[in-house]
């Protein structure tokens, strides 16, 4: 009867500390607001109707308002979604590089996504932290 308490109390520690550990890494730090991480989304690199790369980007959303991390958490699957579906709707393509997503036209699509999904001024600016391209070469020459 006791293992069975040590097993439960066990459980619940590690996943306490797994919350705990996801919020201090979400937390603000040094008077910066609150921020949501969203790590690994694979975007298309698509240039004449041909899929070259996928360029697998770490995001940061920076959060205002009511927005918490904790109420964003749930919604951070319909903004992958809403970024990788407007990624091959109209590709986040840098001219003669195939190794790297234009972080401009990104922040602007995910901001509008933003808007939509968590209500309007929830984020307030979008972060690109890393860009990673599967396949390291891909520069388009001319000719």
């Amino acid at each position: 009867m006791r293992r069975r308490d040590l097993i439960a109390a066990s459980a619940a520690l590690s996943a306490v500390a797994a919350s705990a550990a996801t919020a201090a890494e979400d937390a603000p730090a040094g008077g910066q607001g609150l921020s949501l991480s969203i790590p690994g989304v694979g975007l298309p690199i698509i240039t004449d109707g041909r899929l070259r790369n996928y360029v697998f980007v770490s995001l940061r959303l920076h959060l205002a308002g009511s927005a918490t991390p904790e109420s964003m958490r749930p919604k951070e699957a319909f903004l992958r979604d809403a970024l990788v579906r407007a990624g091959h709707r109209r590709p986040f393509v840098v001219a003669d590089d195939w190794t790297r997503i234009d972080t401009a036209a990104l922040s602007a699509s995910l901001m509008q996504s933003a808007a939509t999904i968590a209500g309007r001024g929830s984020v307030v600016r979008v972060e690109i932290v890393s860009q990673a391209p599967r396949r390291r070469t891909g520069v388009r020459t001319a000719g």
